[in-house]
């Protein structure tokens, strides 16, 4: 058989899939390889789905709070088979009509096979094998695995399989203090699931600003049973029942922990290693991301790279900037412009919310920066005391001469919303605090805890 030949092979149909039609509409002739659903990570294993579930937990802990505001509640139940059922139909059928879609296409052509190189730019997929003038690699990530004694034959579920349980864990422990062992925690944990956590530092989510993971890793304590400072260091299954040891970092304390479902939840793999990238002669770094310059090409001239395979910055929306980057640096390599990664933000749907963008105050502190803080709590405006959070705050980060935003940092109602003044301001304003302190805010709009603590620097 004849090697089929394309301008642009796409491995990965998450944002590589934009890039895949939007080059295929400027008349190259694209092919397109996923294994799986459609859509990539984003819509079948990750934001869309968890946040989707996540919604019902936030429904399920107004209801907790609505004595707060003079309603008593009685009555509710809790249909997690129906709660499940929403979320995978409406995540499937996207997934199934985006398939449908390309199948009706010659151009991207899709290839639903494995895929792995077996020579310079050429791709065995399934039974057949194709070669591109260019390709981009957008082939995503996947959960990582620790290696802990009995883990692997264990049974244990990751974030892909918590999101299609049929049946609610009665206890549930998990292996991880990050974003998605704290969003996970709060969706089980708020519809009526006891919830252990399992964290070897001494903070849930360390990586955010120090203030908002002090913070955090108090609420949840008094929510849930939180083991930070331990490490897991066997697993059992004895019958229905999951015990998993775990011994404090300091070697001085052990315990067992039992639960009904036990999920690992320590970080993300590039799934590089399963696409033979070396054959081809693209260089990765010792956890597998491939390594690309400013202009997303990777060392291979004609291959590019982006998203969780690269792992810049491992968010959708940061993705999907590089698809941007991508299309033009492979539709104009004459003129490939760098990635501009100003005023990145994330946020984590747990509760309450984080929300930051910039450096934290550890950062600063590291490098020895010149800076000042400002901070509002939530409580002290007058949406904050009408919606009755007590714990939330908002803190910047500002260049002590130039006050310039450095980080931006807010856990609370809305954080995730209200995240986005401050990037406006940092991507399109000058990068300073002014842009913010100038603007007439709404009162009693939530927003004032911005403001405010933009002009409570100190």
């Amino acid at each position: 058989m004849k090697m089929r030949q394309f301008d642009l092979i796409v491995i990965g149909s998450g944002s590589g899939l934009d890039v895949a039609n939007a080059a295929a509409a400027h008349g190259l002739k694209v092919a397109i390889i996923e294994r799986g659903p459609l859509g990539g990570t984003c819509l079948n294993r990750g934001c869309i789905p968890s946040k989707m579930f996540i919604h019902s937990a936030d429904v399920m802990e107004t209801i907790k709070r609505a004595h707060l505001f003079g309603i008593n509640v009685k009555g509710y139940t809790v249909d997690f088979a129906s709660i499940v059922r929403r979320v995978t139909e409406d995540i499937d059928s996207d997934a199934s009509g985006i398939e449908s879609g390309l199948r009706t296409l010659d151009n991207p052509l899709l290839y639903k096979e494995d895929c792995r190189f077996i020579d310079h730019k050429t791709i065995q997929v399934g039974n057949e094998t194709i070669k591109g003038d260019k390709i981009l690699i957008a082939s995503g990530a996947r959960p990582s695995i620790p290696d802990i004694e009995g883990l692997s034959e264990s049974g244990f579920i990751t974030s892909d399989d918590a999101l299609r349980l049929r049946a609610q864990p009665k206890v549930l422990t998990v292996i991880g203090g990050g974003y998605i062992s704290v969003e996970l925690a709060h969706f089980f944990g708020e519809l009526g699931t006891s919830i252990n956590i399992v964290q070897r530092r001494n903070l849930l989510v360390p990586n955010e600003d120090e203030e908002v993971a002090k913070a955090v890793t108090s609420i949840f304590q008094q929510k849930y049973n939180i083991f930070t400072g331990f490490g897991p260091e066997k697993v059992s299954k004895i019958g229905e029942e999951f015990e998993v040891l775990i011994k404090s970092v300091n070697g001085k304390d052990s315990k067992i922990l039992k639960s009904d479902q036990l999920l690992v939840a320590v970080g993300r793999k590039p799934n590089s290693d399963g696409l033979d990238v070396e054959k081809t002669g693209v260089r990765t770094d010792r956890k597998g991301l491939i390594l690309t310059d400013e202009y997303l090409e990777t060392n291979v001239k004609g291959i590019y790279a982006l998203g969780d395979a690269v792992g810049h910055y491992m968010f959708k929306h940061s993705a999907n900037l590089e698809a941007q980057y991508a299309f033009n640096n492979i539709l104009n390599p004459e003129n490939k412009l760098p990635v501009d990664y100003t005023a990145i933000p994330h946020a984590i749907f747990t509760s309450p919310q984080i929300a930051g963008v910039g450096k934290t105050e550890q950062q600063l502190r590291s490098e020895k920066a010149d800076y000042v803080v400002g901070r509002c709590n939530y409580i002290d405006t007058g949406m904050g005391h009408a919606i009755e959070d007590r714990t939330g705050f908002v803190k910047i980060l500002l260049d002590r001469k130039t006050k310039k935003i450095l980080g931006w940092h807010i856990m609370g109602t809305d954080a995730s919303t209200l995240i986005h003044e401050v990037l406006v301001a940092m991507k399109t304003g000058d990068g300073s605090v002014k842009n913010i302190t100038k603007v007439v805010h709404v009162h009693p709009a939530l927003s004032e805890v911005v403001q405010r603590a933009a002009s409570n620097v100190s």
